[in-house]
């Protein structure tokens, strides 16, 4: 569709977006009333909500719109995944300013409806307001199926502490983005458009996880929260993480040991979690560390020691635009 958004109008733009949606069976009303509704067979609703700011979270000389959807909607329904619920809706408040163009609207939409398709969910609702700068608001919701919520103050004295899916990718390729360059296409499309094993989270809660969060600060960061959460001691084992041999080499072309991007960079969408010593966990999750009585040592420390370096994301820490 050629156009701008404000050549288009408020309701235009509505109508143009809520076309591109799908449905699932949850959802039983969608888009164009007050309010949807959703089914709660559980009777209890995980929710989670995160804004994403042009510039800050986001870079259109980095990611087309469509990127921009799908890690907006990932973002948030790994934080669903991560309670050990399974994703049902998303809701979106979106900022554009007028002469954004309306292929750049749509195409967002479609990113954040096909990361939806992903998860089993749908975009419900939302709303649009005109503003100098691009900016998402999302909430997504979730369903426990009679689960209790894993939350991150369980972790006891004795549980291993593993992982499932990305660490580093998305911290590496944003290194390369920096630098001007595109490739390896694997890290750099992992920046733009992480890949959160949705599945895993319930899973994990059916095998009898004690504390889970996804790596969205940073693994460390992370596990700090479930460390602090649960008053206890975390230790990994750096030589259990895996680092593949393409992140060694941008390592070295950038002047970066690659294990501080697996143990700080944030933005995979990774699972931790830990679980009882008994558990037998399926192939998918790495074992990388385990949760000790606290001391006085920081409460996650590598290889039994600090982790002097920098690491985590803090939104109110040093900008750097596009992290």
């Amino acid at each position: 569709m050629k156009g701008t958004v404000g050549e288009l109008g408020e309701f235009g733009l509505i109508r143009e977006l809520t076309s591109r949606l799908t449905s699932t069976p949850a959802v039983r009303l969608g888009p164009g009333d007050d309010a949807a509704v959703v089914a709660a067979p559980d009777r209890r609703v995980v929710a989670s909500t995160d804004v994403l700011l042009e510039g800050r979270h986001f870079r259109r000389d980095w990611s087309t719109a469509y990127d921009v959807g799908r890690k907006a909607a990932a973002q948030n329904l790994a934080d669903i995944a991560a309670m050990g619920a399974v994703p049902t809706a998303l809701l979106l408040g979106l900022v554009v300013p007028a002469e954004l163009p309306v292929t750049w609207a749509t195409e967002l939409m479609d990113g954040i409806r096909d990361e939806c398709q992903v998860a089993g969910a749908a975009v419900v609702g939302g709303d649009v307001v005109r503003g100098d700068v691009i900016t998402l608001a999302i909430t997504a919701l979730g369903d426990l199926r009679n689960y209790e919520p894993v939350t991150r103050a369980g972790a006891k004295p004795g549980d291993v502490v593993a992982y499932t899916g990305w660490l580093g990718w998305s911290a590496a390729g944003h290194a390369v983005l920096s630098r001007g360059f595109r490739s390896p296409r694997a890290f750099v499309e992992a920046h733009r458009r992480p890949e959160p094993p949705y599945h895993a989270g319930p899973a994990a809660a059916g095998l009898g996880a004690t504390a889970m969060c996804d790596i969205s600060d940073g693994l460390v960061a992370d596990l700090g929260h479930i460390a602090e959460a649960s008053k206890v001691r975390i230790d990994l084992r750096s030589g259990s993480i895996d680092i593949p041999s393409q992140m060694n080499d941008i390592g070295q072309a950038v002047g970066v040991d690659p294990l501080q991007w697996v143990l700080t960079g944030g933005e995979d969408h990774a699972i931790v979690a830990t679980f009882p010593p008994d558990v037998k966990l399926p192939a998918r999750w790495k074992v990388i560390g385990e949760v000790l009585n606290p001391s006085a040592l920081p409460q996650v420390t590598v290889d039994g020691a600090p982790w002097t370096s920098k690491g985590g994301w803090d939104h109110f820490g040093d900008i750097e635009d596009g992290k």
